[in-house]
């Protein structure tokens, strides 16, 4: 495995001036080479010259969060990851690497969460490469990897929740935001360690069920509101009859029979539990036949 190796080289600047004041001084002995008729001067002018003509190659510059990987004659020789105007082995390759945070957002996935039901899923991956080396080497094109491995790790994340929970401590993609984030956080980060990449946040962008199962699944999710909605009204109501019979009870407005009281218990359920407005009867008879 190739590691980073960060080096500081040379000062631009310098190389710079003695590559301009080498220019004059080659330039002037070459002149005075050429009017004094001497062979051995022009060769040495010219050597000169094509020594001076190293030093350009050599010059780069390095943006902030920026990084210039240097190849010397196919081994690695170094990252240079500190802004500024530097020189370096002329006949080194010089490999630009942006080392600021990028993001993006995977395709729309079409997966099978952990209760077999097909939905669709996508996430946005917020990255940074801090690993030059790794990242150059180590994989053929690191951008692409991380997009590839991105979705392979939303598949892998989806497919181990349900999209609602059935049971109070059952985690779901749609009501657990934070504990499969994490989880995606941790598959992503395993994934993209060995490219030189570090995942600095990933949360679900989109969640649906898939078109060909979205009205089936409404009506559920409609029909477990429905429910949850009428244990929670028949619940009240219980407890207000209850209370309501406690009442009369104790103030001894009324001393009802098994039989009355559960007609009472009826009439009042009706009324608390019904959809519609009750209509008032009013009784002018009795519960016991004559």
């Amino acid at each position: 495995m190739v590691r980073e190796q960060v080096r500081r080289p040379s000062s631009g600047f310098l190389l710079l001036s003695v590559f301009l004041a080498g220019l004059i001084l080659v330039g002037w002995f070459f002149v005075h080479q050429l009017q004094t008729q001497s062979p051995p001067g022009l060769i040495g002018s010219v050597l000169l010259f094509v020594l001076l003509m190293l030093i350009p190659p050599g010059l780069i510059i390095v943006q902030p969060n920026e990084a210039k990987v240097l190849v010397l004659f196919g081994r690695y020789h170094g990252s240079v990851k500190e802004a500024g105007f530097w020189f370096v082995n002329p006949f080194a390759i010089k490999r630009r690497v942006s080392l600021r945070v990028r993001n993006f957002e995977t395709a729309k996935l079409k997966v099978n969460d952990a209760h077999s039901n097909p939905i669709e899923v996508a996430a946005i991956v917020v990255w940074r490469v801090i690993d030059t080396a790794e990242a150059l080497f180590e994989v053929d094109d690191y951008e692409n990897y991380v997009r590839v491995q991105s979705e392979s790790a939303v598949r892998a994340m989806a497919s181990s929740y349900p999209y609602d929970s059935h049971s109070p401590n059952e985690a779901a993609l749609s009501s657990h935001a934070d504990e499969v984030a994490e989880n995606l956080m941790r598959q992503l980060s395993e994934r993209l360690a060995k490219a030189g990449v570090e995942v600095r946040e990933a949360r679900l962008s989109h969640l649906a069920y898939s078109p060909e199962i979205a009205q089936a699944m409404l009506q559920r999710q409609q029909a477990g509101a429905i429910i949850a909605a009428r244990s929670r009204i028949v619940e009240g109501a219980v407890g207000m009859v209850e209370n309501a019979l406690e009442l009369l009870a104790q103030k001894q407005i009324l001393n009802l029979d098994d039989e009355r009281r559960a007609a009472m218990v009826s009439n009042l359920l009706v009324v608390l539990c019904g959809e519609r407005g009750t209509q008032p009867v009013v009784n002018t008879g009795t519960l016991y036949a004559g």
